[in-house]
């Protein structure tokens, strides 16, 4: 029998990192590989997991993902699942947004009563990875754990960007800081095998993916008024209750910036993807009832192709394309995510665009793109080159932005016939 477990999936904040992407939505929201939104990945997992009691806390642009989850997650009348939205409100106790992780918690635990339960799983929103949580909340009960820590071995370039631990031989975590700068990192090291050695994997870092036992819990946010987990109420409990680090060695990545959101899109493109889209479990999603996708003329080269496409292109390489995408005939596209349409034009609309001279929604014909994304609704017109790399300055531009050699081209933006983005 499952233990009783809530899961908590926590929103972020403004997620600045991943402008333009969180301009009009929450950072949950963001699409991903074609299909997904990124809130799909730990709630799929806790659903897989036989977790099926979430709540997602959000507070910025969240219109889109309370509509996504309202559309997707509809459990049956006989079940005691849901997944429901928990947004930072104004009450009498407060009127201010969300401060920190534990902040978060601390503000929305109380409506959890009316709910059953001896864990709380806590979860970020933006991150791309398949835990199986029933092993990781077996593993805090077995080792009468009152917080365990999932945690993953890190190289030291990305170490100071994560709550690094150290934990003794029993796997209790017996020290704690957060984001150390370079010159700490040293005194930091932790015993791995000799693979991860041999790959400078030797930090221990937190994932962000927290298991309390209820009382704990509830006792920490009372008597301790830390705004953040990792920065604050994690480090000075160490001492005071038993912690555990729980190791997870698969595939996991923080979605944190355009670069790291790029990279986790376009990799699901390789041969063997780290991150197994096609694997017995599920990766959950709105029910959208599309046509199956219509391709012409096109050479397709390690591509993802999404339900509902009209593509004419002449080749597709490296790149992920979203629902309901439109490619023109002659048109490259290479390494770049598409994230697609949320409608169609009807044929009367199209023709009226040519007639004028001006986009459609989509790609258009005779176009090169590489090293790029596309939002949503995006026109592109035909003989569009854009084509990104270290070459390009980061920046923001009134349709499209620029960050780590990556161009980004904004929600509903319009970009003329014949423009050049990148040399």
């Amino acid at each position: 029998m499952l233990p009783k477990v809530v899961s908590i999936v926590l929103g972020g904040g403004r997620g600045t990192r991943l402008y333009p992407l969180t301009d009009q939505r929450s950072k949950p929201a963001v699409p991903i590989a074609g299909k997904y939104r990124l809130v799909d990945i730990p709630i799929s997992n806790c659903l897989n997991s036989g977790f099926n009691r979430i709540f997602v806390l959000t507070q910025f642009n969240s219109s889109s993902l309370n509509s996504h989850i309202k559309n997707t997650y509809n459990f049956s009348i006989f079940s005691k699942g849901f997944v429901d939205i928990l947004a930072a409100e104004q009450t009498n106790e407060g009127d201010k947004w969300f401060e920190g992780t534990a902040d978060a918690v601390r503000r929305s635990i109380k409506k959890t009563v009316s709910v059953d339960y001896e864990y709380v799983l806590v979860l970020s929103g933006d991150q791309l990875y398949q835990m199986d949580f029933a092993a990781l909340v077996d593993f805090h009960i077995q080792n009468q754990g009152d917080l365990t820590i999932a945690t993953i071995p890190v190289s030291a370039k990305d170490a100071n960007g994560f709550g690094i631990l150290k934990s003794d031989e029993t796997n209790v975590i017996t020290s704690f800081i957060e984001k150390p700068t370079d010159n700490l990192l040293p005194d930091w090291k932790s015993e791995v095998s000799d693979e991860l050695k041999s790959q400078g994997r030797e930090y221990l870092a937190s994932m962000g993916i927290y298991v309390f036992s209820k009382g704990v819990l509830n006792k920490l946010l009372n008597e301790h008024k830390g705004m953040d987990f990792g920065k604050e109420i994690i480090p000075d409990s160490i001492d005071k209750i038993r912690v555990l680090s729980y190791q997870y060695d698969g595939y996991w990545t923080d979605i944190g910036t355009i670069a790291s959101f790029f990279e986790a899109n376009i990799g699901l493109t390789n041969d063997l993807p780290e991150f197994n889209l096609f694997g017995r479990n599920t990766i959950f999603t709105r029910p959208r009832m599309l046509p199956p996708s219509k391709i012409s003329g096109t050479t397709l080269n390690n591509a993802i192709i999404s339900d509902g496409c009209i593509i004419s292109a002449d080749k597709i390489d490296r790149s992920v394309i979203g629902v309901r995408s439109r490619i023109g005939v002659g048109s490259v596209i290479r390494a770049t995510y598409m994230m697609g349409s949320d409608y169609y034009e009807d044929l009367e609309e199209l023709q009226n665009a040519k007639t004028r001279r001006e986009p459609t929604v989509g790609v258009g014909e005779r176009c090169y793109i590489e090293n790029a994304i596309i939002d949503k609704n995006s026109r592109i017109g035909d003989d569009v080159r854009i084509i990104g790399g270290n070459h390009l300055k980061s920046g923001d531009y009134n349709e499209y932005t620029v960050c780590d050699g990556i161009v980004v081209i904004k929600k509903n933006a319009v970009i003329p016939n014949g423009t050049v983005i990148g040399r």
